[in-house]
């Protein structure tokens, strides 16, 4: 029996994009090389967010302005989900609208309440071009349309208002990497 190799073995630990990286701002081109190229992306983007301690990770947020995300996330019955997605669509966001804390590597250490619901869809297709359909509830739900969001040139802090916005907007003049 052939063991499958852990994600992100093969891959290397690439930078982070940084909040105002214009790469994180931009929409995120469709891949349409399924070659060794995008195997190699894709164990990257295993590798660098295992380093960095996350449970997703976007193309864009490592510079590449491409429409893959990686994921290794729990949903609210801490059952692990692990996979990736190449050129992935949110076809379905629904369910109750729950405002819940949420960070994101590429605003290391800070968090804020954000809106997101606890159903979410993605179809796309695996780095080997076979379709895939990703069904996600709770954080693993959140996981997906945060991910989704980052291919279409949009952060989560985007999508923060009010007092929450602009206490994230002090916490990041504060952080040492945005200097």
């Amino acid at each position: 029996m052939r063991q499958r190799s852990i994600p992100g073995a093969r891959g290397r630990v690439r930078p982070l994009s940084l909040l105002g990286d214009p790469v994180l701002h931009a929409p995120c081109a469709e891949v349409t090389d399924f070659g060794p190229e995008l195997a190699q992306l894709v164990a990257d983007l295993f590798a660098t967010m295992y380093a960095a301690e996350g449970v997703g990770l976007a193309a864009n947020q490592i510079g590449v302005p491409s429409r893959v995300f990686v994921y290794d996330c729990p949903d609210d019955e801490e059952v692990r989900h692990l996979g990736h997605v190449v050129n992935p669509r949110l076809v379905t966001a629904d369910g109750i609208e729950l405002r819940g804390p949420e960070g994101c590597l590429s605003l290391p250490g800070l968090e804020a309440g954000t809106e997101r619901y606890d159903h979410a869809v993605v179809e796309g297709f695996t780095m080997d071009g076979e379709p895939v359909t990703v069904h996600g509830t709770g954080f693993f739900a959140r996981c997906l349309q945060h991910e989704c969001d980052h291919l279409d040139g949009t952060v989560y802090a985007d999508r923060v208002t009010g007092w929450r916005k602009r206490r994230l907007d002090r916490q990041v003049k504060r952080a040492d990497w945005s200097r």
